[in-house]
This record gives structure tokens, sequence and C-alpha cells, in this order.
């Protein structure tokens, strides 16, 4: 069985949301994420929190966030075991974050020494 990352994309990380939807969000992300692991195909996760974050340019070059030039921003990601990349494709449909307009879930296949890139 392969290993893919499911990565959440927010339109606009600057955009926050109330903590009473926030906790909504919260509760269908863990049962969405229980409903994987019932299936024991669910490998980690974690969130990615906007206010402790730098980005590392050219040069070494430093700024703040990881907002940047675009809005854009990477709310977190879950891995999940799945046979093919159109399996790990239907976990993601499900993903609450889908819910916010202008969002996204990226489905990458992990290398994992497989030898692919």
């Amino acid at each position: 069985m392969k290993e893919f990352m499911l990565i959440f994309r927010h339109e606009d990380g600057n955009k926050i949301a109330s903590p009473e939807q926030m906790q909504v969000w919260m509760k269908q992300t863990m049962d969405w994420i229980g409903g994987i692991a019932a299936q024991n195909k669910f490998v980690e996760g974690n969130g990615l929190p906007f206010d402790e974050a730098r980005v590392v340019g050219h040069n070494n070059v430093v700024t703040n966030g990881p907002f940047g030039d675009i809005k854009e921003t990477i709310g977190g990601y879950i891995v999940v075991k799945a046979e093919t990349i159109d399996e790990a494709v239907e976990f993601a449909k499900g993903a609450p974050v889908l819910q916010g307009a202008g969002n996204t879930v990226e489905v990458r296949k992990l290398a994992k020494g497989d030898g692919t890139h």
C-alpha cells in the first residue's frame, strides 16, 4: 500500500474564523479523520498555525509568516494509506476544509524510498 499526503490549502490565510466556527470545523475534521482511521488508512497528520512561521529564501532572506506575496496558505496535512492516487483523492473529497470557498486539498504520493520522484 502506498502513502499519500493530503495538503490543506486555504485561499486566504488572513481570514480568521470565529472561535465557534473553528470549534465546528475541528470537530468535523476529527470526525473525518476518525472515519479514515477506522479503515486503518490514517498514518499521521498535523495542523500548521499561521502565527509561528518564517520563510527562508535565496541568500538567506527571512520574511515573517507563510503569507509573502500570496494569500494562500497551507493549514495542515494528513498522510493516508491507499492503493492508488484515486483512492486518496476520494478521502480528500471528504475534507471539511473544502467548505471554504477557494480552499483546496492537494494530493501527493510520498516517495518513501521506492525510487519514484
